[in-house]
């Protein structure tokens, strides 16, 4: 694979989601739970979404539950919990493994193009992938990187 836009992910819903779909668009994928420290980092997603997807950023969450079991619950709950409590509007697909064999083949390329420092490993919950329009990933964020620090990085690939 070579552009991020060459993944299929499954919706939150149950429906595969193409992510070529998002063609031309800048992605901020990033993998998130529901009882983590940083799980209010949904609102600074969010607001990045509202702020520039008239612009073409889309913002898309992964649930993970590989840090410390903090994304325990299904589908619909996540959901629920991502629309009651944080008015999260962006694409948010099925719970994935980001590391280790059954990693969804995303997380994998996203590891290998941006390895960071445990190796290619993703730390924590809450790293974030900056994609250009090209498809290519232009930067990797640490789960301590609050969303509104991106907002340059954001705006250049606009």
């Amino acid at each position: 694979m070579t552009s991020a836009y060459d993944f299929t992910a499954t919706g939150i819903d149950g429906t595969p989601v193409e992510l070529s779909d998002f063609q031309g668009s800048p992605l901020l994928i990033v993998n998130t739970a529901s009882q983590c420290g940083f799980t209010p980092q949904y609102r600074g997603l969010e607001a990045l979404h509202r702020d520039y997807a008239d612009k073409g950023l889309r913002v898309l969450g992964f649930p993970c539950d590989q840090f410390g079991h903090q994304e325990p619950g299904d589908e619909e709950e996540i959901k629920n919990f991502c629309s009651l409590t944080y008015d999260v509007t962006f694409p948010m697909f099925a719970k994935v493994d980001v590391n280790g064999p059954e990693a969804h083949p995303l997380f994998a390329w996203l590891r290998d193009q941006k390895s960071g420092v445990l190796g290619g490993r993703i730390k924590w919950n809450f790293t974030k992938f900056l994609i250009g329009r090209d498809g290519s990933v232009v930067a990797r964020y640490a789960p301590t990187t609050k969303p509104e620090k991106l907002a340059g990085s954001i705006e250049e690939q606009l």
